[in-house]
């Protein structure tokens, strides 16, 4: 299995609602037919470096590539709607 994970600096606006309830539900309507088995999302407590990491696990690194190059500018478009941050990324093998 794989992680994708995408993780907002602190520094800007993020609004969780919106991020967890719309942004989230709309990737698993564009990603679940690609191996999209679950998501997660986090919010930074104290002084972590991050506001927020949203987590994706998927069935094999093959699909998530799939299901990433065929959504990724629908996905990207819908960031102004709750983020003015410039997230990082981690593609992660999971191990155990």
């Amino acid at each position: 299995m794989v992680r994708v994970s995408v993780m907002y600096p602190r520094g800007g606006k993020f609004d969780f609602d919106y991020y967890s309830k719309k942004h989230m539900s709309l990737v698993h309507k564009l990603l679940d037919s690609f191996g999209l088995i679950k998501s997660e999302v986090n919010r930074g407590v104290g002084d972590s470096p991050f506001i927020a990491i949203g987590h994706l696990v998927f069935d094999s690194m093959e699909n998530m590539q799939k299901g990433l190059q065929a959504h990724d500018p629908e996905l990207a478009a819908d960031l102004v709607n709750f983020s003015d941050i410039k997230p990082q990324f981690q593609i992660s093998e999971i191990l155990e």
